[in-house]
């Protein structure tokens, strides 16, 4: 982790410092930081809106933007999704430089506008994580993996990434085969492919951590009607080609199996 990470992290556990402002989920030199900050902000009518902020920089960051995730009490699911991309649509004006503060401050100072726009009021459910709410929908994408040397810690990030950008889908093996399906908004599907790209997730020939250099993305479609919803994501291995094809169908995902797995499979 980069030093001047170190130092913004420093700043903002003592800049949030307050009874449960600050709280660090996790920290590691492969995975990068993840952690919490509470704060209000001023909502449509003047009243205080708490607000659950999550951020995890990845090894890249800053030069890449953070992941982001929104929850709130008094905010609709839609409300939720539209602070989040107005977020990241600010970090990525302040690339290459700590953020995490000025992004705090930016959503205090300008939620009641946010708040005002029309796909904001949308919704009139509240609730905490929003649920595939943008305008994208629930998107489905399918990726390749030619190995993985360090299996174990692999597919643990591979489950944390999931779990942090609330993805559902399968992680599944068979043979030399290695194919990510991943479920759920299309925005997150892309944070995830940052975080695949730019984390030491492996190691090379020689043991060193290195960064997944040889993923391929089979399939980037919204989710088709017959398709059923994966409800978790799941770790599975198949010890045969029909054991495969099953978990395909069975999800209503015969034509992509077809087009996409088949012939990678030997």
């Amino acid at each position: 982790m980069a030093e001047a990470v170190r130092q913004e992290l420093s700043a903002l556990a003592a800049i949030f410092c307050g009874p449960h402002e600050w709280e660090m989920l996790s920290c590691s030199e492969t995975d990068g930081a993840v952690f919490r900050i509470h704060t209000t902000a001023e909502g449509l009518v003047g009243e205080d809106v708490p607000l659950e902020l999550v951020f995890h920089l990845p090894a890249g960051y800053p030069l890449c933007p953070p992941s982001i995730s929104v929850s709130s009490t008094h905010l609709t699911r839609a409300q939720c999704v539209t602070v989040k991309e107005k977020l990241l649509e600010e970090a990525r004006k302040l690339l290459s430089e700590p953020m995490i503060h000025e992004l705090v401050l930016w959503i205090q100072q300008n939620l009641r506008h946010v708040l005002s726009q029309p796909e904001a009021a949308s919704s009139s459910e509240k609730g905490t994580w929003p649920e595939s709410a943008t305008d994208d929908g629930l998107w489905l994408t399918l990726l390749h993996l030619d190995h993985m040397r360090a299996r174990t810690k692999y597919v643990k990030t591979v489950e944390k990434w999931a779990s942090e950008l609330r993805l559902t889908g399968r992680l599944m093996f068979m043979g030399k085969t290695i194919l990510i399906l991943l479920q759920g908004d299309r925005s997150n599907i892309k944070e995830y492919l940052v975080l695949q790209k730019t984390s030491k997730v492996d190691v090379d020939s020689s043991g060193k951590k290195c960064k997944e250099k040889m993923i391929s993305v089979l399939s980037e479609t919204k989710v088709p009607t017959e398709h059923k919803r994966f409800l978790a994501f799941e770790v599975k291995e198949y010890s045969t080609l029909e054991e495969l094809q099953k978990e395909f169908e069975t999800a209503g995902l015969q034509g992509l199996f077809s087009e996409c797995v088949l012939g990678l499979v030997k």
